[in-house]
């Protein structure tokens, strides 16, 4: 009998398909030998904590949890009060994918969003946004975050220069400034730079970091660079039921995952393999592709003939919505050459 599922090869509906990296596997069985303290009162929490700081180049917060609704919607709850408004795209994670999550957990503030290209919210944008919501003051919602994600749902990443004018424009209106960094490593693999020059050097206050779709098993931490933001976050994550006991089985898997850096190595491997995909797609008769590949994600417009016929050979996708017969294709860690190729040869043999 065999583990795996006999469409695995086919699989390019989300990186969340792709199980667990052995290495990071490893640490796990590691840290389940023994005993250790609970809650997080342990040495391997410790040391992914100095990890962290290190990678970052400061001294951070750190707060590990095991989803990443739990870390974006407890992180928001720290920065926007229930009378609150967090500003982001109208395409955000936190917008369409959490089930309201976010509202929850901050007791009710309000999502704001705003459009803008490839998954980014426009400045101009942005500022009328903030015109409407401080016109009327007390009457509306308190403009109290602005949450970007890096990379973007539409696979586009931030640069520094980027980031540095969504940081000014929170200062200069008094926001903090949150990254939903689901995908982060695949962003930061893409661009010759230090975690830092893509984080808190441009003004990000907290970042979640997720480790889950790069290879771990269920491992995202919420990372504070303002560190007064994070008081009383403990309590937060222990009222919100995602403080672990277990606590070093969360931090053995970015030990793991970070250790080495594996954690880079395994977003470029995905990174690479999106841009192949693209390049061998793009190529194809019928398809066309208009969104920049710099992650791991590939937005083709298929002809529905054709996307039916892929799905009927057992290939996964996710129709978008953002324009007519658009799909998206995630490739992972675990994804491999020939399933890329086999996706491009099966798309082409249906063009013909």
């Amino acid at each position: 009998m065999t583990s795996q599922n006999p469409v695995s090869s086919r699989a390019f509906a989300s990186d969340n398909q792709a199980g667990v990296h052995p290495t990071v596997m490893n640490r796990m069985a590691l840290a389940a030998e023994g005993f250790a303290s609970a809650y997080g009162n342990d040495a391997l929490t410790r040391q992914v904590e100095a990890q962290l700081s290190e990678r970052f180049e400061t001294d951070c917060s750190v707060f590990l949890v095991g989803t990443g609704t739990a870390a974006n919607a407890l992180a928001l709850s720290a920065l926007c009060p229930p009378h609150g408004a967090v500003l982001c795209h109208r395409e955000a994670h936190i917008v369409n994918d959490e089930c309201t999550a976010p509202e929850f957990f901050t007791g009710g503030a309000r999502q704001v969003s705003v459009p803008g290209e490839w998954g980014k919210p426009d400045l101009a944008g942005l500022e009328y946004r903030m015109e409407q919501l401080t016109f009327r003051g007390v009457h509306s919602v308190k403009p109290s975050v602005l949450s970007l994600s890096n990379a973007t749902e539409m696979g586009t990443i931030y640069g520094p220069g980027e980031l540095a004018r969504y940081g000014s424009f929170c200062r200069r209106h008094g926001l903090a400034l949150h990254v939903d960094g689901a995908r982060f490593a695949n962003a930061l693999a893409s661009q010759a730079m230090s975690a830092a020059e893509l984080s808190w050097k441009q003004g990000v206050d907290v970042l979640t970091l997720g480790a889950t779709k790069g290879g771990a098993m269920a491992a995202e931490a919420v990372i504070f660079f303002n560190r007064d933001l994070a008081e009383d976050f403990g309590f937060k994550r222990k009222r919100g039921g995602h403080l672990w006991s277990k606590h070093r089985l969360l931090a053995a898997q970015f030990e793991g995952w970070l250790s080495d850096g594996l954690w880079l190595e395994l977003a470029r491997q995905a990174n690479q393999l999106a841009r192949n995909l693209a390049d061998g797609l793009a190529e194809v008769p019928g398809i066309s592709i208009s969104i920049p590949v710099e992650a791991n994600m590939v937005f083709p417009i298929l002809p529905a003939a054709m996307a039916a016929a892929l799905r009927d050979e057992g290939f996964e996708f996710y129709d978008w919505p953002t324009q007519p017969g658009m799909v998206r294709l995630v490739t992972s860690f675990a994804t491999e050459e020939a399933s890329v190729e086999d996706l491009i040869a099966r798309a082409r043999h249906h063009a013909e």
